[in-house]
């Protein structure tokens, strides 16, 4: 084997599971066919349940420190802003970052490479897969290299995470139905002024042409996503920044000053049939693609390979059976078939056509949203929603029982407690038990004989809140999503999941 893992496309989601896989000592490459890195991108956008997995690759604090908070969202109709929402206020208390995030695509992959760079891994540049056949035991690609020309390169698996063209995913022969949207996006960096460059994400609802203002790291400057529709966009390719629709714009009273970089696109909606098949694997935009609303896609691809990351370095260390990558296609499809419906809706309705959509859009929306946005219950489910938080695998294989609130599968809740943090252990990517309250001498004992880590935290009014039961046991996986819960702590049952399950604990990486 030339190496375990072959990875195809270095953007975030194949640069984040070389990473995870480096350091669980899985051996990789990754190659692209790219000269250098990107110097423009469009997503911006890093949420809430990134930064909480980016704990394990100590990355959360860099991409924190160089990228911008965002405070809170505005819309905007009809020419004045219509709702404020913040999420200070509704993240508080439910994550350690109850903030988006904006650092653009561009930097974040800076910073993966430099991390993976220490870690003895560098992208393979101006490499490019050819094909590949999946042999049964082993994945043999051909590989073009501008160097070495064209190579043979066997592996026990491979991952495409080469965007929305996959060879991989074409190679593979699995269906991407969905569709294209009919409106062109575009993506402009700019330098300006007025109340839309404030530091917060602004978004307008008047027009057909939808439009959001981002803020980026730096004073006045943003990152506009808008798009353009009627007989502007039959000529996509010649559109420059001054043929885009000015009407969003003089509705945020934005100014422009400058413009750095400006580019158009179109959108598909689409999702892959399989995302595996045999040895191979289809990651981020390979296997999902869908509309920029909500900035989901590129968290939505590093979550897909923090999924099968720690599965994957399971079963090369002989820690699992191959059967546990199954899990990664019913976990991750399941998602993107959701968010893809969810974009599209909300998309569909803020860039509809007509007099009707254009009064619900601009009159009625504002109004209902503004009332709404008055309940707790609300903000609180709009902050989950965006920011991934509410993302769980219940009722999936690898998840079992309920305990208090908490559901096998579900994210595990995040209590600060006086001077405790349930989610300090979490930095570590292994299988660990928590209890919160007392445990019991049987379930130590058991979780000692398998080498597994048990955190017992005091039992506080502020993890009842969140859901936990005293002294109930909480199994984490690697990614730490619940996979056991037990109201009452069973150490047969906790031999008996991992038992079912064929999973040994032991050697794992701390």
């Amino acid at each position: 084997m030339d190496c375990d893992v072959l990875i195809t496309g270095a953007g975030p989601t194949g640069l984040i599971l070389a990473l995870w896989l480096t350091r669980q000592g899985v051996r990789v490459r990754i190659i692209d066919k790219t000269e250098a890195p990107g110097t423009t991108s469009r997503a911006v956008a890093v949420q809430a349940r990134t930064l909480e997995l980016y704990q394990q690759l100590d990355l959360a604090d860099a991409v924190v420190a160089r990228g911008h908070q965002v405070p809170a969202v505005n819309l905007w109709a009809r020419g004045e802003r219509a709702a404020r929402v913040s999420f200070e206020i509704i993240g508080a208390g439910l994550t350690p970052y109850p903030f988006l995030q904006i650092f653009p695509q561009d930097e974040h992959e800076r910073l993966l490479i430099e991390r993976l760079a220490t870690l003895g891994v560098s992208v393979e540049r101006r490499t490019e897969l050819l094909g590949y056949t999946d042999e049964g035991t082993q994945v043999v690609a051909r590989l073009h290299s501008a160097e070495a020309g064209e190579q043979r390169c066997v592996v026990r698996y491979l991952a495409g995470c080469d965007g929305a063209r996959s060879l991989v995913r074409e190679t593979l022969g699995t269906g991407f139905p969905g569709g294209t949207y009919r409106q062109i996006f575009y993506v402009a960096d700019i330098e300006g002024a007025g109340v839309a460059v404030n530091g917060e994400l602004h978004v307008d609802l008047d027009e057909a042409d939808f439009l959001a203002v981002f803020p980026l790291a730096g004073a006045g400057r943003a990152r506009l996503i808008g798009t353009v529709r009627d007989e502007r966009a039959e000529h996509p390719d010649s559109l420059r920044f001054e043929d885009v629709s000015s009407r969003a714009i003089d509705n945020l009273k934005l100014t422009v000053n400058s413009v750095n970089w400006f580019s158009t696109y179109r959108v598909h909606h689409r999702v892959s049939e399989q995302f595996y098949r045999g040895r191979v694997f289809l990651l981020g935009d390979a296997a999902h693609i869908h509309s920029p609303v909500g900035g989901q896609g590129m968290n939505t691809g590093i979550g897909d390979a923090i999924n099968l990351a720690w599965k994957l370095a399971a079963v090369l260390a002989g820690r699992a059976p191959p059967a546990l990558l199954d899990s990664y296609e019913t976990e991750r499809s399941s998602f993107a078939r959701r968010l893809v419906a969810t974009t599209d809706r909300v998309f569909t309705f803020v860039s509809a056509d007509g007099r009707i959509a254009e009064i619900v859009r601009t009159r009625l929306a504002p109004l209902l949203l503004s009332k709404a946005l008055t309940l707790e219950s609300v903000r609180e489910f709009m902050f989950r929603t965006i920011s991934q938080i509410t993302l769980n695998y219940r009722d999936m294989p690898l998840s079992e029982g309920v305990a208090g609130q908490v559901h096998g599968g579900d994210r595990l809740p995040w209590v600060e407690a006086g001077d405790t943090d349930n989610y300090a252990s979490l930095r570590a990517p292994r299988w660990q038990a928590h209890v919160y309250g007392s445990a019991t001498p049987a379930l130590a004992a058991a979780c000692a004989q398998r080498s597994l880590p048990l955190e017992v935290l005091p039992f506080t009014p502020a993890h009842e809140a969140a859901g936990f039961k005293r002294d109930a046991l909480y199994l984490l996986r690697p990614d730490t999503y619940v996979a056991l819960a037990q109201a009452v702590p069973d150490a047969d049952g906790l031999e008996r999941y991992f038992a079912e399950r064929q999973i040994t604990t032991r050697g794992q990486t701390s």
